[in-house]
């Protein structure tokens, strides 16, 4: 989950997702319990934690964060319980700072949830039941942009956005490689092959994230579905240690054993400032991307492609996005939850509106509502060339991001770092990674992880 960001001011989705990661390293993440701290006072005035910083100095990050301005002015106005919002950087929103807010109960009473970490806040307690809150035919308005999100039928947390990955090429240095629109790769060796033709260009040919988290695990996750791998099955079945998990270690090893991927990420990883800058020529990066060009670099040219295909394989890509949540242990969970439903859960114009001008006005995003992607349509906001190739050729082919618990992504994070920046051997990472999962499987008491 995601928006454009540079250096350490407004730190991308790559990164909240990344630093998230970090908090869960352990080898087995506590249950998180407690919230409240400075919101519990009197119930009165509820703390919503988001990432967006009305201080920024790129234009887009500002829109974004006015977005949420203009949500709690609206709630405010007409209700007796005020929302206040509580900026936290992105470098910590996800990671410690959230983790370590809830454990100390001082977590907030609203928050933004990507659907990687669902299961660590479901399992421990904290997530509150937004269903009967939602209007009379939301859950189906929304359709399987909830399928993450929910547990036993119910809702707990409200999908703001979708966000398909696909990949970015820098036309001026592709051209300066010699390379026209038809050497765009649709397999991974004609894709390493225009890299290694970039990286004379550019100072990386192919970029894929190089920083162990959430983020990383959820850029890969495609390259292995591509070739019909799954980390747990919908039988609740291990199986990492397959052909197709190898293939794609082994897609990213070589490439960054030949030269043709960094092993650390260009220009703080920005891959707009890398574009303009001509230090990469490809780079694997989400929809999101887009109105960070629109607004800093709109001189920019690039392209976008759906991601490569191993031999025989099936095209696929990874769905990211961030929800509202509600705390069950904030100072009056009913009103957080009601205000959850009030902002993203109501068949009426003002809430269906919100999600369309989030996805296409303040963001670039694939909208989760079928209501809100049908007006935003209408409206234009897919007629532009990047919105409309996302929307009609990469979006269509996508998967809800998993949900897995730290333990399991620990496993996958832990293969994907030794194979690819320590060399070690792709067969013997699968298999311990597999014998890491199955061992927590066999003990594993939370919610479905399908």
């Amino acid at each position: 989950m995601l928006q454009h960001g540079k250096g350490a001011v407004t730190p991308s989705r790559r990164r909240f997702l990344g630093t998230a990661g970090l908090a869960a390293a352990g080898a087995a993440a506590p249950l998180l319990s407690g919230c409240g701290g400075p919101a519990r006072a009197d119930g009165r005035t509820l703390k919503f934690w988001y990432f967006y910083d009305a201080h920024s100095p790129e234009p887009a990050d500002r829109a974004r964060a006015k977005w949420f301005q203009n949500l709690v002015k609206d709630w405010n106005t007409d209700h007796d319980v005020k929302i206040e919002l509580y900026y936290v950087p992105g470098d910590s929103y996800q990671g410690s700072k959230m983790v370590t807010a809830f454990a100390s109960e001082a977590g907030p009473d609203i928050f933004l949830l990507s659907p990687g970490d669902f299961l660590r806040y479901y399992n421990g307690g904290i997530l509150a039941d937004l269903t009967p809150h939602l209007d009379k035919g939301v859950v189906e308005d929304y359709g399987h942009s909830l399928d993450s999100r929910m547990v036993d039928g119910k809702v707990y947390a409200l999908p703001m956005e979708v966000e398909p990955l696909a990949m970015y090429y820098n036309v001026p240095v592709w051209e300066k490689a010699g390379l026209s629109e038809g050497d765009i790769p649709t397999t991974w060796d004609a894709m390493l092959d225009a890299g290694d033709k970039l990286r004379a260009k550019a100072g990386a040919g192919l970029v894929f994230q190089t920083d162990p988290g959430y983020y990383q695990n959820f850029t890969w996750y495609p390259w292995m579905w591509q070739g019909g791998g799954e980390v747990v099955d919908e039988q609740g079945r291990v199986g990492f240690d397959s052909k197709a998990a190898r293939q794609a270690l082994g897609l990213w090893q070589d490439a960054v054993r030949a030269g043709i991927a960094p092993r650390t990420m260009p220009a703080a990883d920005d891959p707009i400032t890398a574009f303009t800058s001509g230090l990469a020529g490809m780079w694997q990066s989400g929809i999101w991307e887009i109105s960070g060009f629109r607004t800093s670099a709109p001189k920019q040219k690039y392209g976008v492609f759906k991601l490569p295909l191993p031999s025989g394989g099936k095209y696929a890509t990874v769905l990211g996005g961030w929800s509202f949540c509600a705390s069950t242990q904030g100072s009056n969970p009913e009103i957080a939850a009601e205000f959850c439903a009030w902002a993203l859960g109501g068949m009426n114009d003002e809430s269906i509106g919100r999600t369309v001008d989030w996805c296409t006005g303040s963001k670039s995003d694939i909208s989760p509502r079928t209501s809100a992607l049908e007006r935003a349509a209408a409206k234009g906001g897919y007629d532009f060339w990047a919105m409309k190739k996302f929307k009609e050729e990469i979006f269509p082919g996508g998967r809800a991001e998993p949900r897995y618990p730290p333990v399991v992504y620990k496993a996958v994070s832990d293969a994907i770092q030794a194979t690819m920046l320590a060399g070690k051997g792709v067969a013997g990472e699968t298999d311990r990674a597999a014998q890491s999962i199955e061992a927590f499987m066999q003990s594993y008491q939370g919610a479905s992880l399908i």
